[in-house]
């Protein structure tokens, strides 16, 4: 069965980047896949008050302005909507997730669409799918006490419904960059893709 994937890169670099190139490599384990390229190297707009007031407009309710506002979160939806598996670039800024990461995310978490609220609190609609991250950092170790990305992703991907999530370490690269990037390779060997 042909997977398709979501590639989002969030890092700023379109060479020389690590995080691309561990998303190559990650991608290149499946056989034949349809891949959605979402590269926020081209960014992507903020959020603002005209959003926000679209957004909780009832969708049979919004003008064509609000329509038209929310036209890009909805291309992205679809996106998600769309892929088994999401394979994300997640380089380490300051010790969190890249800005243009974060306008992504601020994009698709939406309430009725990608979650909804219950009783018993949030319920994820994206049900089923797969995320393997692959991390870049220079220096700050994943899963530490100052890496404030790790825990963020996998708990907003968890927020709208995506559950299985792996991570592909390529941390403090500015330490030994060499064992680093062995060590990364192992990993992406080592990755269940039929899982």
């Amino acid at each position: 069965m042909t997977q398709t994937i979501l590639r989002i890169d969030a890092s700023a670099r379109r060479t020389g980047s690590v995080s691309r190139d561990l998303t190559d490599s990650i991608i290149a384990r499946y056989e034949a896949p349809t891949v959605i390229t979402r590269d926020l190297a081209n960014p992507i707009p903020l959020i603002d008050e005209d959003w926000i007031g679209a957004n909780f407009t009832p969708a049979d309710d919004r003008t064509p302005e609000q329509a038209a506002k929310l036209a890009l979160s909805d291309e992205l939806v679809a996106e998600l909507q769309a892929a088994d598996t999401l394979v994300i670039g997640l380089p380490i800024y300051n010790f969190s997730v890249p800005a243009a990461l974060k306008a992504w995310i601020d994009q698709v978490a939406r309430a009725g669409v990608t979650f909804r609220y219950s009783a018993e609190g949030p319920v994820g609609l994206l049900e089923g799918k797969r995320a393997i991250v692959a991390v870049a950092s220079g220096g700050t170790e994943a899963g530490s006490d100052i890496d404030f990305a790790t825990g963020y992703i996998r708990h907003v991907l968890g927020f709208i419904g995506i559950t299985d999530v792996v991570f592909v370490k390529a941390d403090r690269l500015m330490i030994d960059a060499e064992a680093t990037l062995a060590s990364a390779s192992q990993q992406v060997a080592a990755l269940d893709i039929a899982a």
